[in-house]
């Protein structure tokens, strides 16, 4: 990353600290950091120049995480549907704290930050808002009695919550340290006249609701949108006290004099938002019809297992030096964790081995599903033995041993020999080897001298290992595991 470059003289000497109140999860932090001078390059035409959008965004029910093996999040499919209008790959990574994010967007580290920041006009000074994603509120989330259950009318329930601001008084409230639930919070505490005893706690407001909900703690503040969600799991939950008026949620950019990234933002936005698929993917997050999967042992955010096969990837990954993420990424592509699948093809099983494959080492179609998983690690590490050990990026090598997974390594090798042809690296295969496996069906390239092995579906291979790569980033993000260094050549 270039370092930025201040101008010399007054401006240096001059140039202020600016005092930043950020939202963290739905609300913000009030930490202070520093600002730094604008990218001397707008953040439009780098995005427009590497083809990719940096956004940052954190981990929980709403914005972004994996089920049965399926990168999902309401902030993560809106961000991947105008990334795909922009015709951009979208790289997320995750962070912990908003003032990380912040501090990433100044730098220029990050193009974007997505975690249901607040609108406030305070922060409108200070950074570039969207249209809003979101709109929402704070309420406060409480418990029903213990018996409400045989309570017979809903006045017995009520009379046991707080339906008033007045009271609070006197009452203990737990909120996510370092969001803006506080500063409320000492707000309706002076509009009251009384005093809150208010404690910030370093759990994520997910984790405050759990606590609530099992008895530890009685109160703890909330955005309405993401206590929706957390309550389908807790019955006991009541979370229908509003704390404050409506707030917008929106993406946040870098303040600066070009707007063009914005202006596309809020272009796509006012266009998707209330289009049907706008109508449907925010249902698909938000309806209280929607099914609660967040309990799952194949959720991340609880059981952080990808598929009942968890631990025989591991065990055979481990055997061949793969992250097992990575292995469990190409299992999804080929099978989507099902043992019996059959292509067209008579490709089989959960990694989809060919008949001769299957033959080679001695297989059937009655191999249980540790069976197949071991084999085709096996395979794996026979193409990685075709790859020259000249391809030395661990990475790159991955690349090179899944597009042989796919189209065969005698089309990788002649894809590797176009690239000598046309003074690309042969060793490397992203935007360099790949680009011949692409055109591979075209006859100016499956004719040319140097192929051995003709035709081939190239973009299908192209699309086969990028599809891997970009889904085991996200395994990598979100599911937990030991990643093994590649062993190479055995």
């Amino acid at each position: 990353m270039k370092k930025k470059h201040l101008k010399k003289g007054i401006f240096l000497l001059f140039f202020p600290l600016l005092v930043l109140l950020a939202s963290c999860d739905s609300s913000g932090s009030d930490e202070t950091i520093q600002t730094t001078a604008d990218s001397l390059t707008p953040v439009w035409e780098k995005v427009r120049n590497e083809k990719r959008l940096r956004v940052l965004t954190d981990y929980n029910t709403i914005n972004y995480y994996i089920y049965r093996g399926v990168p999902m999040g309401y902030q993560y499919e809106l961000l991947k549907a105008f990334c795909a209008y922009m015709d951009v790959r979208l790289d997320l990574k995750i962070v912990k704290s908003l003032d990380e994010a912040i501090e990433s967007l100044q730098n220029g580290e990050t193009d974007m930050v997505a975690m249901n920041m607040t609108v406030t006009g305070e922060r409108m000074r200070l950074f570039d808002f969207s249209e809003p994603i979101i709109i929402t509120r704070q309420v406060l989330v409480q418990r029903l009695p213990r018996n409400w259950l045989q309570l017979k009318t809903r006045d017995q329930i009520e009379k046991s919550l707080i339906r008033s601001s007045l009271e609070l008084a006197k009452k203990t409230i737990y909120v996510q340290q370092g969001t803006v639930f506080a500063k409320r919070l000492r707000t309706l505490a002076d509009e009251i006249g009384d005093t809150i005893t208010i404690i910030e706690d370093p759990r994520e407001v997910e984790e405050l609701m759990n606590a609530v909900a099992s008895r530890n703690i009685e109160y703890t503040v909330a955005d309405e949108h993401l206590a929706k969600v957390v309550a389908r799991s807790h019955p006991n939950l009541d979370i229908k006290m509003p704390l404050s008026f409506d707030q917008k949620i929106a993406w946040v950019l870098k303040k600066e004099a070009d707007k063009t990234l914005l202006n596309e933002v809020n272009t796509w936005l006012i266009s998707f938002l209330p289009s049907m698929e706008g109508r449907l993917l925010y249902d698909k997050y938000f309806s209280p019809l929607v099914r609660d999967y967040s309990q799952s042992e194949y959720h991340s955010l609880t059981g952080n297992r990808l598929s009942p096969y968890d631990d025989n990837i591991r065990k055979a990954a481990t055997s061949i030096g793969w992250d097992w993420r990575l292995m469990a990424s190409l299992i999804y592509q080929e099978s989507e964790f099902k043992p019996n699948v059959k292509s067209w093809a008579g490709a089989y099983g959960l990694m989809q081995l060919m008949p001769n494959v299957m033959d080679q080492f001695e297989i059937d179609t009655t191999a249980t599903p540790e069976v197949q998983i071991l084999v085709g690690a096996q395979y794996l590490q026979y193409l990685d033995r075709q790859i020259p050990e000249s391809v030395t990026d661990t990475t790159e090598r991955y690349k090179f041993i899944l597009a042989a997974y796919n189209a065969g390594v005698g089309h990788v090798l002649d894809a590797r020999r176009l690239a000598v042809k046309y003074n690309k690296n042969p060793d490397i295969w992203t935007n360099q080897v790949d680009f011949f496996i692409r055109n591979k069906s075209k006859p100016s390239f499956y004719n040319d001298p140097v192929v051995y092995y003709g035709y081939v579906r190239g973009e299908e291979t192209y699309q086969f290992v990028e599809e891997i790569m970009e889904r085991y980033n996200h395994y990598r993000n979100l599911i937990g595991g030991q990643a093994h260094a590649h062993k190479g050549k055995k």
